[in-house]
């Protein structure tokens, strides 16, 4: 953990969050600025500082993240309307925490 990661102290329960979903590996709580109707982030607990910090032993953990972000469109009801995955990566990138996040975004046209 990185002590002044905000990911960190979210995953920790440190800051309080409404977990959408949680597990051994990661977790999904709702974006506090929403850029859609629908805006989840997915964190793994481990702290990765972005995608250019994996490794190979981090591989199950980003393919846990795609599937967990699938399963969220299907439990959000998003999944046959339409949805985007987003890691933003360093900076330039527009990375504004750097703890590995994967945003799901959607819910244009829905209910």
């Amino acid at each position: 953990m990185a002590s002044d990661c905000i990911f960190c102290k979210i995953v920790n329960k440190e800051i309080p969050s409404a977990f959408v979903y949680e597990n051994e590996t990661l977790v999904v709580f709702k974006d506090i600025s929403p850029k859609a109707p629908v805006h989840l982030l997915i964190v793994p607990r481990k702290h990765i500082r972005s995608i250019n910090d994996l490794t190979a032993a981090d591989q199950p953990i980003v393919s846990e993240l795609i599937f967990t972000a699938q399963r969220m469109a299907r439990e959000m009801a998003i999944d046959t309307t339409g949805y985007n995955l987003l890691f933003n990566v360093e900076k330039g990138g527009g990375q504004e925490v750097f703890h590995l996040h994967l945003h799901l975004t959607g819910g244009y046209g829905t209910k």
